[in-house]
């Protein structure tokens, strides 16, 4: 797809990350997962921007996704996806076509990773960051439930994390964190856990493709 009216997708905005493994999660830095696979989810609000002209501001994407083995394996990752459900059907379309990888950049490289999509859901979305803690709600919290906090300094700077091998959000540093609970129920798709004081990442990132052919 070409794309000759300016960026593909501009994109800033934060993330909500936790998964089953300790901190830090080792598949930040390309290890193996401490167990078995890594479960988790990646959340990520657009606070502001666009995607092939298509005004997304406010909206939320979440993967929930089962890592069987190293993070950086391509099409390994298994998913299911969570589109707000305040988004308008060309909204929709919009976060699809740039999460999915379909107009290249950054995002695609991250799609690359997923090999299977069990199911593409609309569902209500709670994403807020207040006082450094940050609170994720997927249908109305039946579905994702967690809430994490950062680790800071001892200046009480947040705990950043730069330069790893794996991110997902490329050329933003992350805040290192943990999650006081990580609660997830979707047993029709293999994912049902609920963790305690287990790895969580949070970032404010922007995400931008100039376009061209993909």
């Amino acid at each position: 797809m070409a794309h000759t009216n300016g960026a593909a997708y501009d994109l800033h905005g934060s993330l909500l990350e936790a998964c089953s493994c300790g901190v830090l999660c080792p598949c930040w830095i390309g290890q193996d997962p401490d167990t078995d696979g890594c479960d988790a989810f990646n959340a990520y609000r657009v606070e502001r921007g666009t995607i092939d002209g298509v005004d997304v501001s406010g909206l939320s994407f979440v993967r929930v996704v089962r890592i069987p083995g190293n993070v950086l394996d391509p099409g390994s990752w298994i998913q299911v996806v969570f589109v707000d459900d305040r988004a308008t059907e060309e909204q929709e379309r919009a976060l699809l076509a740039a999460f999915e990888g379909r107009l290249g950049g950054p995002l695609a490289d991250l799609a690359g990773l997923i090999g299977e999509t069990k199911e593409v859901r609309r569902a209500p979305i709670v994403h807020e960051t207040v006082d450094g803690k940050g609170t994720l709600k997927v249908g109305d919290g039946t579905i994702v439930d967690a809430l994490m906090h950062p680790f800071v300094g001892p200046d009480g700077s947040t705990t950043t994390l730069r330069d790893s091998l794996f991110s997902t959000v490329p050329g933003s540093p992350a805040y290192v964190g943990v999650a006081d609970h990580n609660r997830v129920d979707l047993p029709e798709h293999g994912m049902q856990w609920s963790f305690e004081g287990r790895n969580a990442i949070q970032a404010d990132w922007h995400l931008t493709y100039g376009g061209g052919v993909s």
